[in-house]
Order: C-alpha cells, then sequence, then structure tokens
C-alpha cells in the first residue's frame, strides 16, 4: 500500500498529480520537490536538487512511492539512482528518457522500426541542411535536438526563413547546444493529438485521446507556447483512428525500445499529426504533457496511486484501471506578457463558488504561482488550469469557463475557444 509520496516539479502537472494522489485516503502524507505556492495546500515543499540527495530523502522518510514530473530531472537520471537504492519511481530511465532527449535519437528510431512519421533530415551542417531545405515546400519545420523547453521547434514559412533558423540553432545564437544539431521536416497537414499510455515495461494502458491548443491566441493565432489549454477525450479521434495508434504507433514503439535495451517505464507521450485518417509522430515526451495531464487526471477513476506502483514493478495488468465516461477541458490562465517576457507578480484572488453544480463539477491546479503572508500570487508564465467536468464537452467547457470567471488577477490573459475542434454552432460532432 503507498502511503507515502514523493512528486518531482513545481508546475500544474506535478500539482494535479497532487491532487489525484490526495483524494486517495491511504495516502498520509505527500512531499513535493521543490513544489509551488499552490501544492503546500496538498502537502509540504522540500527543497532538495541533488537527485542522490533526494533519494537519500525518500529513504530516510520511507517514501513509498515518487512520481517524476518534467522531462528534465528523467533525461538527467534521477530514475536510475533511485532505482539503484531500491526505490519505487515511477518515469522513465536516462536511456529511455532519450526519446525527449534528443529528437534525433526519436527519429532514427521511428525510422529504423517503421513507425510513420515526417520525412527529415539529421544535420550539423549547414550546407547540407540548406539542400535538403530546398526539396520541401513552405512551411518547413526546424527543430534543435536537444531540450528547449517545449521551445525547439520553429515552423517557418518559407525556403528563407527554414535557412536563417536552420543557421541560427547551428551557429548556437538560437538555443545555444541544443540546436548544435537540428532535424529539419516536412511539415504535415492535419489535426494534431496527444495520446498518452502508461507502461510498465511489457504491459501499457492509453488513456483518452487529448487535444491541445499550442498558439496564445482564441483563433490559433499568436506565437506557440508549452500550451493554452486542452480537453479530452476527443471525438476527433475515432475507435478506428486509436486502433491505427496502437497498432502503428505505441505498440511497436514500446516493443523496439525492449528489443534495443531500453525498457520503457513510465508515460509515453506520443505528440502525433493525423492526415487523411492516418497518424504520424511529430515527437515523443517521456512524462504527462502540461495541461493534458490537469485534464486526464480527473477521468482516471481508479486510485493514481495504485495504477503507478504496480507500473513500477512491472505489475500494471493486475489492476482494473477504470476510465470516467466523462468530459474534461481545461483553459489556461497566462500572465500579461506571456510568453514574450516576466510579468510583475499579482495576487489571485477567487471568488466564493456559490453554485454547487460548478463547484462540484470544476476545480483549478495552481502552477507558476507564489504564496506570501498567506496569499497566493501569479509569478510565472502559465499560472494556472481552470478545470471543467461534464457529461458533454459543452458542458464541460462551460464550466471551465464558468471557473475563470470566478478567478482574477492583474494582467490575466486566456483564450476563449478551448475545443472548438470538437464543437460546431454550440453542439458536438
Amino acid at each position: 500500500m503507498v502511503r507515502r509520496v514523493l512528486i518531482i516539479g513545481s508546475g500544474g502537472r506535478e500539482y494535479s498529480l497532487g491532487l489525484a494522489v490526495s483524494r486517495d485516503s491511504r495516502v498520509e502524507k505527500i512531499y513535493f520537490a521543490p513544489g509551488n505556492g499552490a501544492t503546500e495546500e496538498l502537502g509540504e515543499n522540500i527543497s532538495i536538487s541533488d537527485f542522490q540527495e533526494l533519494a537519500d530523502f525518500a529513504k530516510k522518510e520511507e517514501i513509498d512511492l515518487t512520481i517524476v514530473g518534467p522531462e528534465k530531472p528523467l533525461v538527467d537520471g534521477v530514475v536510475d539512482i533511485f532505482e539503484k537504492e531500491g526505490l519505487a519511481i515511477f518515469g522513465a530511465s536516462k536511456r529511455a528518457a532519450q526519446l525527449e532527449g534528443s529528437k534525433i535519437f526519436m527519429k532514427k528510431f521511428l525510422q529504423k522500426y517503421g513507425i510513420p512519421t515526417a520525412r527529415f533530415l539529421e544535420t550539423s551542417s549547414l550546407e547540407e541542411s540548406y539542400k535538403f531545405i530546398e526539396t520541401l515546400t513552405p512551411p518547413i519545420v526546424v527543430k534543435a535536438d536537444g531540450l528547449c523547453g517545449g521551445k525547439g521547434v520553429i515552423i517557418a514559412q518559407s525556403v528563407e526563413e527554414a535557412k536563417k533558423t536552420a543557421g541560427d540553432m547551428l551557429s548556437g545564437s538560437l538555443f545555444g547546444d541544443a540546436g548544435k544539431k537540428i532535424i529539419i521536416e516536412e511539415f504535415l497537414d492535419g489535426f494534431e493529438l496527444s495520446v498518452f499510455a502508461i507502461s510498465d515495461g511489457k504491459n501499457y494502458q492509453i488513456l483518452p485521446p487529448a487535444q491541445d491548443h499550442k498558439r496564445l491566441l482564441t483563433g490559433d493565432k499568436g506565437p506557440n507556447t508549452g500550451g493554452m489549454g486542452a480537453y479530452a477525450p476527443t471525438p476527433l479521434a475515432t475507435d478506428e483512428l486509436m486502433e491505427k495508434i496502437e497498432t502503428k504507433i505505441i505498440r511497436p514503439t514500446l516493443e523496439g525500445m525492449a528489443k534495443d535495451g531500453n525498457i520503457f517505464k513510465g508515460v509515453l507521450f506520443a505528440g502525433l499529426m493525423v492526415v487523411n485518417n492516418e497518424p504520424y509522430v511529430l515527437e515523443f515526451n517521456v512524462r504527462f504533457g502540461d495541461p493534458e495531464c490537469e485534464i486526464l487526471m480527473p477521468l482516471i477513476e481508479t486510485p493514481i496511486t495504485d495504477i503507478l506502483y504496480q507500473a513500477t514493478k512491472g505489475k500494471l495488468d493486475e489492476v482494473d484501471i477504470q476510465i470516467s465516461k466523462r468530459y474534461s477541458v481545461g483553459v489556461v490562465m497566462a500572465s500579461e506578457k506571456y510568453p514574450y517576457s516576466s510579468s510583475q507578480p499579482a495576487e489571485i484572488i477567487v471568488d466564493e463558488i456559490v453554485h454547487s453544480d460548478l463547484a462540484e463539477n470544476s476545480h483549478i491546479s495552481y502552477a507558476g504561482v507564489s504564496k506570501e503572508e498567506g496569499k497566493l500570487y501569479a509569478t510565472g508564465g502559465r499560472v494556472l488550469v481552470a478545470i471543467g467536468l461534464g457529461d458533454t464537452i459543452q458542458e464541460a467547457r462551460d464550466r471551465a469557463y464558468m471557473l475563470c470567471g470566478q478567478i482574477h488577477f492583474a494582467g490575466k490573459q486566456f483564450r476563449t475557444d478551448i475545443a472548438y475542434q470538437a464543437l460546431k454552432d454550440g453542439e458536438e460532432k
């Protein structure tokens, strides 16, 4: 039984994981490393960043399960250190995390196992990149190889822009060392899907398909962001499409990783583009997405501690995983100058929710917040996610936006059209 849990990370994803863990009455204590200003409401924040020190803390405090939220600790090998100490930790090993840590590793893996993806070139040569760019029709995708906090992908609208971007990355002026090797690939025109599979290395469970909204502004305008909202499940992912995703992408990826000696335990997050009902891999991540995690957690009815703990033990098949039939919509509320620059801290005021319907079917997941003298302040780019649940997408969306109306801080901004692709004239497609 899981009684004591450690969650590594500080964002809305980690808050949502903590919220899900806190619903399990058997859990006595939750620690966050480092957490944020609101995670203190769910547990205790600790300021230990060294992985070995963190593992020593987990042993001393008799932590039953550690959950890793962000990608960087995974890529840097936190799981390997914890497992060496005999600790149960949910997340990908350093070798398996290369799927996200190196886009070149990922593309070569996809190529090796015939998993559908866009035509591409990996290179550190400016001359090679120019030649390949000239064979493509704009828009053209240029990606830095390494981790860039979700910002290492540029969609160039012309051959000239693609060449300039490639030059800026390779010179190190755009993303530093992360861009010293690049991927150039053809642009796929379709709709995006986020599909998550929890894996224990052999068994896996696919979660409801989600759709993220990357652009800052309503109508898919403005720059790309870490995500301005999401909803799940999406009716765009038909049973036929989900079967293709499982047989052509999820299963061969997990089997291929095992075959290569990189057994994958944790969350496989497939960022997909669907073109003419055929799925293609845009990218893999090795952790829950943000804001997708915030909307998926409320849909998982089986205690999340049972699922993740058994995944660490290779026994996911022993858990009866129940998924809600409801819909979940999350709207990101961001600070005034996001994503261009940091904003002044602003106090967050949440009105008392008097309608029981809204109180019972919505909640806030806090991300970029700090606490001073008992008050919460917006201090990050993406401040929080307002989540609504409902029996239809429209109902869930309405509740999410009603909750947005109860939340106030100076300079708040949010999109007004989350889940628009699934809705038409107020009705589900």
